[in-house]
């Protein structure tokens, strides 16, 4: 039985509404029995059975950010799409809340697969998804599993997983490093237990230290500010719970990557911090449709919503091409 969400009724997205799409709020199921909470957009007008898109992240994003913008912009260019809050966060259910696992967010990029195979208005043979950021790495393991994705985008993609464990440039690889995240975290949960509650890992620094990286200050300008701050964003506010990557760090997100046949293309920033990542993971992909596209002068959160430089034109060509 599905939780019961009490959902925001007004558009509070930090983008503009589209004339060009009927919006509606949706739930659907994961196989775990958590509700997810998603916007549904439609192009105006459609008849029949229309290619979908399932849209989420950045990591610690939330339905009315970036993913929305993207899901909204794919509807008027005449497809279905879903932009959905992942388990634990922003409208959607799961107990405890702002916990993030590479298992359960897989899932949650399948559960909207399920979703959409069964709108009457959808062709269940041309289903795609889109992840953004921490999200992407998320998009790119649901292809290894899901027969049913025909198509995926991962746009200036994280994984989750390798960041966690090695750190940012893999400069935290070493086995004493990450026997030291380990006991800090379970420390952590002791400390949870004990106080009958989760301790949050904060959002986005706030004020910004003067010797904060480039990329650091990118996200402060998206996650901070008017441009993209929204109330129940965990960048924006009070972050994940400090526990929360733990799962992370014996999870190797990417490791059958190679075996996935559908079309996959990967998007990043030339100057973004985190294009090792798209880098690393198109060495891994096989197969001629497989795509690395590198937007030039492109840091990492203008991909987020910077629609001059979102190649939409491309994600468009290579969903028709390949569902």
């Amino acid at each position: 039985m599905q939780e019961t969400l009490n959902l925001v009724t007004e558009w509070d997205k930090t983008f503009p509404k589209s004339e060009k799409v009927n919006h509606r709020k949706v739930t659907f199921h994961n196989r775990f029995g958590i509700t997810l909470a998603a916007d549904l957009y439609e192009p105006k007008d459609a008849k029949g059975k229309l290619p979908a898109i399932a849209v989420s992240g950045p990591f610690g994003a939330v339905k009315e950010q970036s993913s929305g913008l993207y899901a909204q912009t794919m509807a008027a260019r005449g497809f279905i799409t879903v932009a959905f809050d992942p388990s634990y966060t922003g409208e959607s259910g799961g107990e405890p809340r702002y916990v993030a696992s590479p298992d359960i967010n897989t899932e949650d990029f399948q559960a909207a697969v399920d979703f959409l195979s069964v709108q009457d208005n959808v062709d269940p043979e041309k289903i795609g998804i889109i992840g953004i950021c921490g999200w992407g790495g998320m998009a790119v393991n649901a292809a290894a599993i899901d027969t049913r994705i025909k198509a995926t985008v991962a746009v200036t993609m994280y994984d989750m997983c390798r960041v966690n464990a090695k750190g940012y440039f893999d400069a935290e690889d070493s086995e004493e490093t990450r026997y030291e995240k380990r006991r800090a975290l379970n420390g952590q949960r002791t400390a949870d237990y004990r106080n009958g509650a989760y301790k949050r890992a904060g959002g986005v620094a706030d004020p910004l230290p003067d010797d904060a990286p480039f990329f650091v200050k990118d996200y402060y300008d998206y996650y901070k500010t008017s441009r993209g701050y929204h109330k129940r964003s965990l960048n924006s506010n009070d972050g994940w719970n400090m526990t929360s990557s733990l799962s992370f760090l014996n999870a190797p997100l990417l490791a059958y990557s190679s075996k996935i046949r559908s079309a996959v293309l990967l998007i990043h920033g030339e100057k973004a911090h985190s294009c090792y990542f798209s880098r690393d993971a198109f060495e891994k992909l096989t197969g001629e449709n497989k795509e690395l596209m590198i937007i030039p002068g492109a840091v990492h959160t203008d991909l987020y919503d910077r629609t001059d430089i979102i190649p939409f034109d491309k994600i468009v060509s290579f969903f028709r091409e390949n569902m």
